[in-house]
């Protein structure tokens, strides 16, 4: 599913209420729509209240399907139609034309509050036999008849910061779960949706460590992370974000930001704004090619059907070409693209590899990057030799600040790492991904192996790390 809402072509409805045992049926978006408002408000209704009623239709069932209500708490639906928790909903009843003239209209608009992405959890009751906080079926007949609008009508039942978005995309998944469970290494918008979420979830529950830096990047912070959360709600403790675990914290993030709610914390833009373009292939260039192309030259060292290739973050012919050879290497479609499956499949022969090595320092010599990002908050082993191999550097560069040698990722590390990347022409991120990581290690050589180098005379990268 999208990080951004969407209008999903098919819901499924749960027949019963949440807990029964009951069928559930899959139908189209619109079609639901449709039915529900068939099912609750009356078709000679005056247009401006059928309108906003079936804006507040559509709102609420799509709170559900964005949240995740349902699937979060491990059911196999989106809704149900049981009107005590959701809304009306009977299956194969006939639809007023006029209200599917309408529906077909709207069904793909919903209402939000200024500023937040979320689908209104627009609550609503007749407004006769019961009443509720949110709008009232018979109270729009009122309004619509002393002549408001359906935006006046919906901004008198649910304030003036509401706003109503057309248009809305759609797509066809409605489950966000990752295919392939969250570990330490991997990198993508999903771990950053993790980590989004689990650094507001620790605002409410304060022993789960902050996530200094939430960039899409699983490292050894982001598995304390879940490895605590899993703890608290007594998951299995294993620090990776399966199925099980992603719709847990999925769970508990509604929660806490009431997202199910009308008084709503919300979501911004800013929590789920994708960072990585995920799909590389000819004519991409950045730090995003420099690594696959680092991690291809490296298994050419141990694969004879890899070819090596040089490191310049520009996905040319040749890069191309290695990765059609990769691709034959490792049995998948060969047609020079790196998706999601391409790149774990090179990614994880890499890590392979480098995981038979053991991570410790002897001075004079290096070791191939360990294939986890490291920045701000990491804590480990690689930590460790990056702080000795600065330090190495240190001694010739003394821009360069010495770093105490403890395996944790803090400012002053951080700093070290800066002013590497500075000397060397790198673009300053304050982070060592792989080929930050390879400018350090051939310059820590060269001096452990008596070569004279000055400041900017860093040879071999242009692209940063």
């Amino acid at each position: 599913m999208p990080t951004t809402p969407f209008i999903p072509q098919e819901i499924t409805v749960h027949l019963g209420r949440p807990n029964e045992n009951a069928r559930n049926v899959t139908l189209p978006f619109l079609d639901y729509v449709a039915n529900v408002a068939s099912s609750e408000i009356y078709p000679t209704w005056p247009e401006n209240a059928i309108r906003a009623n079936l804006y507040a239709q559509i709102s609420f069932a799509l709170n559900r399907v964005y949240t995740e209500y349902y699937r979060s708490r491990g059911y196999d639906f989106d809704i149900t139609n049981s009107t005590t928790v959701d809304q009306s909903f009977v299956e194969g009843r006939d639809i007023f034309e006029n209200i599917r003239e309408l529906a077909s209209e709207l069904f793909n608009d919903y209402i939000r509050r200024q500023g937040n992405i979320e689908p209104l959890l627009a609550a609503y009751c007749d407004g006769r036999r019961v009443t509720c906080d949110g709008l009232s079926q018979w109270g729009t007949v009122e309004l619509a008849e002393q002549g408001l609008t359906p935006y006046e009508i919906l901004t008198y039942y649910y304030g003036d910061d509401i706003e109503l978005v057309r248009d809305a995309p759609t797509a066809g998944d409605t489950e966000s779960a990752p295919t392939v469970p969250l570990s330490v290494g991997a990198v993508n918008d999903k771990v950053r949706v993790v980590q989004l979420r689990l650094n507001r979830i620790g605002k409410n529950y304060p022993s789960i460590p902050q996530i200094e830096v939430v960039d899409g990047i699983f490292g050894t912070d982001t598995e304390a992370a879940v490895r605590r959360f899993q703890e608290i709600f007594e998951l299995t403790v294993d620090g990776v974000v399966g199925k099980s675990t992603w719709y847990y914290i999925r769970r508990i993030y509604n929660a806490v930001k009431r997202l199910n709610e009308l008084d709503s914390e919300g979501v911004t833009l800013e929590e789920i704004t994708q960072q990585y373009p995920g799909v590389l292939r000819q004519g991409d260039s950045g730090i995003g090619v420099a690594n696959l192309q680092y991690f291809l030259s490296y298994l050419a060292g141990f694969y004879q059907t890899i070819p090596p290739l040089a490191v310049d973050g520009v996905f040319g012919e040749s890069t191309r070409a290695a990765v059609i050879d990769a691709q034959n290497t490792f049995g998948l479609v060969a047609d020079g693209i790196v998706g999601e499956v391409t790149w774990d499949a090179i990614y994880d022969a890499y890590r392979g590899i480098v995981d038979t090595i053991p991570r410790t320092f002897t001075e004079g010599a290096t070791l191939p990057f360990g294939g986890v990002v490291l920045r701000i908050g990491a804590e480990s082993e690689d930590v460790r030799l990056l702080q000795q191999y600065l330090n190495g550097i240190g001694a010739s560069f003394p821009t360069i600040p010495t770093v105490d040698v403890t395996g944790y990722f803090g400012p002053r590390t951080r700093e070290a790492v800066i002013a590497f990347q500075e000397l060397a022409d790198l673009p300053t991120s304050g982070t060592v991904g792989a080929i930050t990581w390879e400018a350090i290690t051939d310059v820590y050589e060269d001096i452990a192996g008596g070569l004279s180098l000055r400041e900017g005379q860093f040879p071999g990268f242009t692209i940063g790390g």
